[in-house]
Parts: C-alpha cells; structure tokens; sequence
C-alpha cells in the first residue's frame, strides 16, 4: 500500500461527527449522537493508534462506548483494531478534551478479540469496513451474549453506521436499530496535524 494512501485513510478518520441533522428530522427514533476519533500520540502503540468516544449530546461526560484502537494496513486492507479499558471513566470527555488522553497506558489496554473493523477504500477518500469475518466479537446484551455485526461508511463529510447484535447459535437478530442507520455529518477535523511521521511507516 502506498504511504499517501495509508496518510489520506488516517487523516480522514480522525474526526468528530454528529448526528444533528437526523435527530432534528426525526426525533422520536434518534437521539443527537456525538463520535469522536482523536489520535493518540505515537508513543502509546509505537504506531499510529486512536481514541474513539460516542454520547449523547446532552450528556458529554459520560459517553457510552470508549474505545482505543491501533492502525495497521495490510494489501488494500485498512485495519482498526479494538481495546478496552480497564477504568473508561478517567479518560470519559477526551474526545474534546484530548489532554485527558495523557493518562493513557498500553500495558493495560484490553484487546477485544474478533473485534478489529475492516476497511477498504471504495473511491478516493471514501471507505466502507466491517467487523473482520469469523463472528468473534461477543457482546453481552440483556443477559444474552451476542455476536456483533457493524457497518460503517465514512469521509471527509460523512459517517454512516449500523450495529447490530445476533444469536450466536441461530444466528437470530437480537438488537440493533429498527430504524435504518446512524447517519452523521463530520462536524470537525481533527487529524490536518498528522504526518507521515506519525505513521512512522508502520504499514511495513
């Protein structure tokens, strides 16, 4: 893969976005969402990682999803891995308030298995993932642990998801929205800093 296209992928997803407008057109069935992606400085992973955060707009601080994840590419695959951490709270707010992402430490990450997302780059700039194949990423949901399937589309304007949960036995859907997919509108972008430094080559 070639290092501007590695850069482009990068900068693009670092983002925050909004669901503003879709919430405003039909309020019943969507809650204002906010998704954050800010990249952590290069030294966490000693390769290019992130730090995802998604709330509910009335309720910043507490977001409902955290994640940390580490960039790789392989061929014409953009891979997103996936970890916990161990105490979300003490960092709940750094998608805005990046500074928080100091107390961030590797060693204690909790990688989620079967959970890494899947890009690829469909035309310039846009890119469409999933969560990579095998329905490895278990989520407990009202007693019942499912398997994840996520969808995800996104670019310098847009991000359009859908999470959905299935049986892991019969493969029955369990939850996920009824209502089509969160769509949002990048309201800010924060990866213009990030270099090809940043990715210290990391794709080979």
């Amino acid at each position: 893969m070639h290092e501007s296209s590695y850069l482009r992928f990068a900068k693009i997803l670092a983002g925050h976005y909004s669901n503003k407008t879709q919430a405003q057109e039909d309020p019943v069935n969507f809650a204002r969402i906010n998704i954050y992606f800010q990249p952590l400085h290069w030294d966490v992973f000693r390769a290019p990682g992130y730090y995802s955060e998604q709330s509910y707009d009335y309720d910043p601080w507490r977001p409902y999803r955290q994640g940390i994840h580490k960039l790789k590419a392989r061929k014409e695959l953009f891979i997103v891995e996936n970890y916990g951490l161990p105490e979300p709270i003490r960092i709940a707010g750094a998608g805005f308030q990046p500074d928080l992402l100091n107390n961030i430490c590797a060693d204690t990450l909790l990688p989620r298995y079967g959970c890494a997302m899947h890009f690829r780059e469909i035309t310039p700039g846009h890119y469409k993932g999933l969560v990579e194949p095998g329905n490895r990423c278990l989520i407990p949901r009202e007693g019942k642990m499912t398997y994840l399937v996520s969808e995800v589309e996104f670019n310098e304007q847009i991000w359009v998801s859908r999470d959905s949960g299935f049986d892991p036995k019969t493969n029955e859907k369990l939850w996920g929205s009824e209502h089509g997919p969160l769509r949002f509108q990048r309201a800010a972008n924060l990866g213009s800093h990030l270099t090809e430094g940043w990715l210290n080559y990391a794709s080979r």
